[in-house]
Parts: C-alpha cells; structure tokens; sequence
C-alpha cells in the first residue's frame, strides 16, 4: 500500500489548531500509515512558488505561497466568485472573467510542476474540493500515473447551471482524469451523470462508471462526509462545566436556547432564518418570551461586498427583531460576528433546545451532526434542518424545512420548542445511530477502500 499524499487549498499545520472536519479526516489519514499533504501556504509573497516544509511525526507538510496577483485571481476570484455561487445555485451572483480563470489555472497549474516531482508510482493522491478541480489532468501531463481522487464537499448543481459557465466542457472535462470521483450525497452524483450525458458529450455506462467525450472512464460515487462522532460527544459533556457554557445558561434566566452556527455567507440562508424567527414571534404569541435565539456567524471573505450587505443586512434585522419584540429583561436575538472555541461550541450545542440549520444550500453541513452528537442523550434538544443541506439525506428525523417558507420555518421552531421529551428522544436516537455507524472514520475509509479499487 502507497503513501497516501493529500492536496487542499488550504493545509492545517501542526501548530494551527483547526478543528474543522475536513482536517480532522485528512489528518487521522495520513497518521495510520504517513502521507504527504500538500497545498497553500494562505501566505502572500513577492512571487508564487516558495515552498515551506514542516513534520509532525510521519506526516509531511508542504506549502506553498502565491503571489498578490495569483491569490486573487485563483481564490478570491474564479474560486470564490465564480465557482462558489455556481455550485451553490447562485448564477445571479456568478462573477466570470477569462481573466481570473486564467490565472485559476495558472495556480493549478503550479501546483501540479512543484507536487509531480514529489509523486511515487504508489502513492494514492486525495485532491479536496472546486479550488482544485483541473489538477488531475495537469498531473497527467506531467507523466504522474498513480492514482487520483478527487472529492467535492460543496453541492453540484443542475446540469443546465454547469452548462451556463463559459468554458466549462474544458473545466468540467479535467474530471475525467481522476481514477474516482466523489461527491457528498447521491442527487449530487445524479447531477454530475446528467452534466456529462447532456453537456459533457459522454455517456454513463452504469450508475457511477461515466466514459467521457473523449472516451476517458471514471468512477463516481456519493461519500457523505461527517464527524468524529465520540470526539464530540466527549467535548460536549466535558464542556458543560466550561465558565463560557456556564455563562451562557445563566444569562437565559430559565429560557430555552435556539442556536445556529453558520460562516457569514449567503448559502446559508441567514437573512431567511432572522425573518422565520420574527414570523415565530408573531405566530406563536403564547410561546413569546421562552425562547432566545443566539447566531454565531464568523465574517468570512470580509472584502467581498455580497458578504459586507450580507452582514449589514443581518444587522439591521437583528436591531428590527429585538426592537419590535424585546421585553426590558429579554432580548430574543443575540447576534455575534467572532469564533468560538470547538469545544465550547459543542457545550453551546448541548445546552440548546433547538438548533437552527437552514441553508438555501450546503453540500452536507457539519453543524447538524455536530449538534445531534452533543446532545444530552435524556434531554435532547430537536433540529430544525433545511431539506437543501446533504445532512437531511441521513438526518431524516430532524424537522425538516424548507428555508424560502419563512411560516413553515416559524412554525417547525414552536414545534421544537413544545415536542414533548417521548418524541424528542424517538427522532435523536434514530440520527445518533446514523452519525454513529457513519462517523468521519467510516467516511474516509470508504472513500479510499473505493479509490484503491477503483
């Protein structure tokens, strides 16, 4: 069995503490039997390609930095104007110049001359998400013949959206160089058939064998990615006797907690979820005043102005909310724009009766595993989740909502709020079972079992 060499945007270095999912899948990975992850820096330098190198037992760290221009036109622009809002259905906000997918490929293209030298025969190569898409088929011309996989943990759109990039049978035909291909559930994989059957000039063979235009063969398959179920559940019953939880709950003189969790982006249905809250207050009068609703939402891409209306947006709703309903010792949203430690997060899941998880689109959303984990398992809270997340394909006991109907939204939060416990612990133990049996092991074993085989 090769090294196992994983490639991302972004590396979480030895002394970063990210608690992220993804990098807590990468890492347990490489530490079975070592591995070689590779990818940027986040730094800016003079002039791309400078590399840094850093070990952590068995583990080898390789960065690289990118240029002003570089980082703009690969991250900040065809990755996250381009291709970010496509992915998530958001053509209105879809940003495309030749200029930035130039310099996308340009930053691909470099990734591929300093990582072939690297490559043994052997080595299983892991490439991670749309920052990355062209790599394989630059690898390719490269000479690497081990294999490449390639997994996508934002949502794939309808084939007619791909379809409306310009260039994208070149972008989408790269794919094809990948020996698998992995996508977070099986409607997204059924989106990615139609694309290559419709646009792409290929055929599918049989669920999950695609041949290309071109007459490549790829596999595809769905891989729901999730959490390290136990971790959780061990952070969110030590974290109740955290000063932060503890303040928390005192401050809510008996209240109930709805909680959401979300980076500041406009995939997340933010604005949707303050007006479905405010609709609760109106619809539910004789639930007033039992229940404060607290939102964690970290600035994300701060220089981008969809995000700073976005956060503008959220404000002013928040001041609305709290001056229309607000009692001198109760103010019913508690907005705060910072991060919050992962496991006083998880203390924060386990004190909430109601979670909020409600994204227009989410190619999974670890927030909703994360909150089923840390539940009191004799006092669960309930989870009201967009039916647009991935995680509504395995949670499928979660109150289940669609986040555009903000009277369906206000009224699934009073059911949550009054579920009585009977039914509370009958929906928790069915989504604990499931995210038990499927943790972030499970996940990455498959998808590596499927690549090696492929």
């Amino acid at each position: 069995m090769g090294r196992l060499v994983m490639v991302s945007n972004r590396v979480a270095l030895p002394e970063e503490a990210r608690a992220g999912g993804l990098a807590i899948a990468l890492k347990a990975s490489m530490e079975e039997a070592g591995g070689l992850w590779f990818g940027w820096s986040g730094k800016i330098a003079a002039e791309s390609g400078q590399m840094h190198e850093q070990r952590l037992g068995n583990v080898q760290f390789l960065t690289i930095d990118l240029s002003k221009q570089d980082a703009g036109d690969y991250y900040d622009g065809f990755a996250n104007r381009t291709l970010w809002p496509l992915l998530h259905f958001r053509m209105d906000l879809v940003d495309y110049s030749r200029e930035t997918y130039a310099g996308y490929l340009r930053v691909n293209a470099l990734f591929a001359e300093k990582l072939a030298p690297l490559l043994r025969p052997d080595d299983v190569v892991w490439i991670h998400d749309y920052h990355l898409i062209p790599l394989a088929q630059l690898l390719r011309e490269r000479g690497v013949r081990c294999r490449l996989g390639f997994f996508l943990h934002v949502p794939m759109p309808s084939s007619d959206l791909l379809a409306a990039l310009p260039d994208h049978r070149r972008l989408f035909e790269g794919l094809s160089a990948y020996d698998l291909v992995g996508f977070q559930t099986e409607r997204d994989l059924e989106r990615f058939q139609d694309y290559v059957r419709l646009f792409g000039h290929g055929q599918v063979i049989e669920h999950g064998v695609l041949e290309t235009a071109l007459g490549r063969r790829l596999r595809a398959g769905a891989f729901p990615i999730s959490i390290d179920t136990a971790h959780i559940r061990s952070l969110a019953e030590k974290a109740v006797g955290k000063a932060s939880v503890k303040r928390l709950a005192a401050s809510l003189s008996r209240r109930s907690l709805a909680i959401g969790v979300d980076r500041l982006d406009y995939s997340k249905g933010l604005p949707e979820r303050f007006r479905a809250f405010s609709r609760f207050l109106q619809r539910h009068p004789e639930l007033r005043g039992r229940l404060t609703y607290l939102q964690i939402a970290p600035v994300s891409r701060g220089d981008v102005p969809e995000y700073r209306q976005l956060r503008q947006e959220l404000e002013g709703l928040a001041g609305h909310i709290n001056g229309r309903h607000a009692d001198a010792d109760w103010t019913p949203v508690r907005y705060v724009n910072r991060n919050y430690p992962h496991a006083t997060l998880a203390g924060f899941y386990r004190l909430a009766r109601v979670a909020l998880v409600t994204p227009l689109r989410d190619g999974m959303n670890l927030v909703a595993k994360e909150f089923v984990a840390a539940q009191d398992e004799a006092d669960p809270g309930v989870l009201v989740l967009s039916s647009f997340a991935g995680a509504a394909r395995e949670l499928t006991h979660a109150l289940q909502v669609n986040p555009y109907d903000v009277d369906g939204v206000a009224d699934a939060i009073a059911a949550a709020l009054t579920m009585p416990l009977e039914e509370r612990l009958a929906r928790w133990r069915v989504m604990m079972d499931c995210i038990e049996k499927h943790d972030i092991a499970a996940w990455r074993q498959d998808f590596l079992a499927a690549l090696r085989s492929a």
